[in-house]
Formats: structure tokens, C-alpha cells, sequence
């Protein structure tokens, strides 16, 4: 019975944070106790307990048979403000980052039928091809010893032979001393940021923009600044000023099918940033973690550069599987037998087991053809999911053929978490644009929409009654 106080704290801890970053502002209903039951798996009671810790620490007021609302000018049993509370939160990195984190787990949890509409990965059924059983005998076959100990600090040799060709065929030259395998994307963000940023330092990244970055980087105690992204890429106009204004050393961006827009920067584009770089001693950062979804002939700042200011971040995990966990990063040779040695230090080294399984892949023949399906499906859900959006009336921010995003802004639709909170309990997962902004604590009508999801039939009946439009 001592058990639901822990739940219950915990729950008023986090709705306490997101009042004072603003998810919640004065005024604002807080969620009812049906949806917070549903969504936790929480007793009523529980989530009773939790209301009443808020109420006791000053956040929130009852309003009889209307719910718990955020006090006007919420203040914490020792007195400050919720602003107060929320500048005290930032003067740590992990506070810092825990906008972050609630974002993943509450938008991003695994609820079973959930109808992910605004998912990160594509569905199940377009990798399942990928049998990643049938190779294991293969991996084993070709070192059944090393795969009992640990690699070496730059990854397994052949795949990194491997990815040589794979990135010629993106018009980027780099020999296998260039390539540091990693523990996916992310893990390569993590290095990079390590070896880089010290607490302070000013940051540019897409705004908006791949939310677990932003995470990273406030964890890292990193000043994050937005670079507005245009239909065409970053706002030319806008890092010019911001490198003359802050002088920072390195600009976070993805060329290709960035997430959460879907949207390419233009070779023109492309060109100007990088004598941006030249002129300003940028660093950039490339995040290519959807290349295959793309035709190789796209235009990458890394294939212009030739890594000279450029660092190539490359995974996987999109278009074979999350679990197998292989990422890479491809820059200049100093630079990676320095991430090499970071590596070494902080995990000893990446998975060879991992690395040798898509080494394997590679080498079959079945693996261009792999990705000419891969690329045919998102192309024709693609073509779905703009219908759909169109017959609901959104906004397409821009239209692509080849990318597993859309972004876009409902019409009527002022805050997309508003909507999105709405929507769980249909069992409708939105992906809202908030996660994506640097200032998560200004509403957005924008929201990110896998359009491999949209595609699904049972997700456009969902979501066209779900928003009071008849299904045809």
C-alpha cells in the first residue's frame, strides 16, 4: 500500500516541470484524470495524490467539475515562481535537459495498438525482408573467435572497406583510417560533442530540428542557437548573422531529408554555407542518418567539402533496424584517430558483432535491392500521405518525393501538443513540432508525420474521425 506515493511524487515532479518550462501555462486545464490513468497505467487514486501535491506546492487550483488548472501565478511551497523554479532547473545539465527527456518518454512511449503517426522509425514491414536471423551463421563463419573479445578503436577493418564504396557512391572520397564506427547516430553525436564542446559554448543547430541532439547538447551545457530552416535549408541571411554575433565553432545540420521538414538543402544552398564556413572557421556537422531513403545523387555538403570543414555522421538503424546499432563517422584523419582514441575511452569499443552483421549484408547482392524497395515504398506512401494531409487541409511545409517525414500544421490547430495530448487516448501517437524547436516552451502548429504511418489505412480512418472529417 506504501507503494503509489513514489508514482504519485513522481508524477507531480514531472508535471511541475513541465509548468515551469511552459508546456503548461497559467491558465492552461491540466489533463484529465482518465487520460493521465490511461496513459501511465496509473490507479485514479495515484494520479488524485499527484493533483494534490501540486495544489499543495501552489501550481495548480481545483476548479470543481472542470479539473486542475495552473495557477495564474504558480508558486512552489518555498515561494518562487514557476519561472524562478524553471531558471534554477537550467543552472544544471541535466535540468536542462529534461524538456527533452519528458518529450521522448511521454510522446514517444510504446502503447500497445498505438497508431504511430508520427514515428522516427519506418513501418516493420518495409525492413522485414532484412532477415537478420540468416546471417548469423555467416558473421560466425567469419571469425568465431573475435567475436568473443573486443575490436579495435576505429571499428571492424571490412566494413569500414565497405563504407568506403558506399560513400564514393555519394560523391565523397575517404579512405578506411577516415571511418570511426560508432554505436549508431547517436553515438556518434555523443563523440563529437564530447571532443568539441566545452560547458558554455555556443552551438548553431536546424530550428526545427532533431530534438535528441538539442537534448545532448543542454546536457553538455552547450548554448544552443537556432539556424531557421526554409523549405530549400538553413536561412542563409540568419547564419551569417548568427556566426557574426556568436563566432561558434560548429553548426549541427542535416542536408538530406532532415528531420523533422523532410526538406533538402539546395545545391545553391550548399555552396554559400560552406564559404560561410570558410569565412567564419565553421565546423560543420552532417547527420545523414536517412541516406538510403534518398537517391545517391543528392546533394550533401560533405560531398561538396570533401570533409575538409565537414564531419559525415552516417547509421543504419532507419533502413535495416534500430537494434542493430552501427553508426559511423567519416571526417579528416587526425580528427578521427582522435574520436578513435575518445571512443576507446569511453566504451572501449563499438559492437564488432553488430559491425561484422552488416558487413555480411553489404556483401550480398540483395542489399541494393533492399534499398530500390525501400526507396519505391517511401516514394508511394509519400504520395499517400500528401493526399491525406491535403483532404484534412494542412499545410505542407514542403513537398518531397523521397523522405520519411512530412512536416505540417493542421488547419484550426495553434499548439500541436495541445492536440496531441488529445489524441493519445485514441490511441493516435503526434509527433508535436514543439519537440523539435529550440524554445520548447513556445506552442507550434507544425508536427512531424512518418508517411509510412499515413499510408496505413486504419491510420487515415483514425485520424480523418479523430478530427471530425468523414472518411470516404
Amino acid at each position: 500500500m506504501a507503494k503509489p506515493a513514489p508514482i504519485a511524487s513522481s508524477l507531480a515532479d514531472s508535471l511541475a516541470r513541465q509548468i515551469a518550462e511552459g508546456a503548461f501555462k497559467p491558465g492552461d486545464k491540466l489533463p484529465s484524470l482518465r487520460v493521465l490513468a490511461s496513459l501511465h497505467d496509473y490507479a485514479k487514486n495515484t494520479v488524485v495524490a499527484a493533483f494534490e501535491m501540486l495544489v499543495a506546492r501552489g501550481l495548480v487550483e481545483p476548479r470543481r467539475g472542470s479539473g486542475y488548472f495552473v495557477k495564474s501565478q504558480a508558486v512552489d511551497v518555498n515561494g518562487r515562481t514557476s519561472s524562478a523554479v524553471a531558471q534554477d532547473e537550467a543552472t544544471g545539465s541535466l535540468g536542462r535537459a529534461m524538456d527533452i527527456v519528458w518529450m521522448i518518454r511521454e510522446q514517444f512511449r510504446t502503447v500497445p495498438d498505438a497508431l504511430p503517426v508520427g514515428d522516427g522509425f519506418p513501418p516493420v514491414e518495409w525492413l522485414a525482408d532484412v532477415r537478420l536471423d540468416k546471417y548469423h551463421h555467416k558473421v560466425v563463419r567469419t571469425g568465431l573467435g573475435t567475436t568473443f573479445r573486443y575490436g579495435t578503436r576505429f571499428g571492424y577493418a571490412p566494413l569500414r572497406e565497405h563504407l568506403v564504396g558506399k560513400l564514393a557512391d555519394f560523391g565523397i572520397a575517404v579512405e578506411p583510417r577516415q571511418i570511426v564506427m560508432t554505436h549508431g547516430a547517436n553515438d556518434a553525436l555523443d563523440l563529437v560533442i564530447r571532443y568539441f564542446i566545452p560547458p558554455g559554448a555556443v552551438v548553431l543547430v536546424d530550428d526545427p530540428g532533431y530534438y535528441l541532439l538539442h537534448g545532448k547538447l543542454k546536457l553538455a551545457g552547450a548554448r544552443i542557437v537556432g539556424v531557421p530552416r526554409m523549405p530549400d535549408g538553413p536561412d542563409l541571411v540568419a547564419l551569417e548573422q548568427l556566426l557574426i554575433t556568436h563566432k561558434p565553432r560548429l553548426f549541427f545540420t542535416q542536408s538530406v531529408a532532415q528531420n523533422p521538414t523532410g526538406s533538402d538543402t539546395s545545391p545553391a544552398k550548399a555552396f554559400r554555407i560552406l564559404q560561410l564556413a570558410q569565412a567564419h572557421n565553421l565546423l560543420i556537422v552532417e547527420n545523414d542518418a536517412l541516406a538510403d531513403f534518398k537517391p545517391t545523387a543528392s546533394a550533401r555538403l560533405s560531398s561538396l567539402d570533401q570533409l575538409e570543414r565537414t564531419i559525415y555522421i552516417g547509421s543504419v538503424s532507419k533502413s535495416f533496424s534500430a537494434a542493430l546499432r552501427v553508426g559511423f563517422i567519416a571526417c579528416n584523419a587526425d580528427l578521427a584517430s582522435d574520436l578513435a582514441d575518445l571512443k576507446a575511452l569511453v566504451h572501449v569499443n563499438s559492437s564488432e558483432y553488430c559491425e561484422r552483421m552488416l558487413d555480411v549484408i553489404l556483401s550480398e547482392g540483395r542489399y541494393q535491392r533492399h534499398l530500390a524497395r525501400l526507396r519505391s515504398r517511401v516514394a508511394a506512401a509519400m504520395v499517400q500521405a500528401q493526399d491525406l494531409l491535403d483532404e484534412l487541409g494542412a499545410s505542407i511545409f514542403v513537398r518531397t518525393p523521397h523522405s520519411l517525414y512530412l512536416w505540417a500544421a493542421l488547419p484550426g490547430v495553434e499548439d500541436s501538443l495541445t492536440l496531441a495530448r488529445e489524441l493519445q487516448p485514441r490511441g493516435l501517437m503526434l509527433a508535436p513540432g514543439r519537440i523539435f524547436c529550440v524554445d520548447a516552451a513556445s506552442p507550434s502548429p507544425w508536427s512531424r508525420f512518418n508517411v509510412g504511418a499515413l499510408a496505413q489505412g486504419k491510420v487515415r480512418s483514425a485520424l480523418l474521425e479523430a478530427l471530425g472529417t468523414p472518411s470516404r
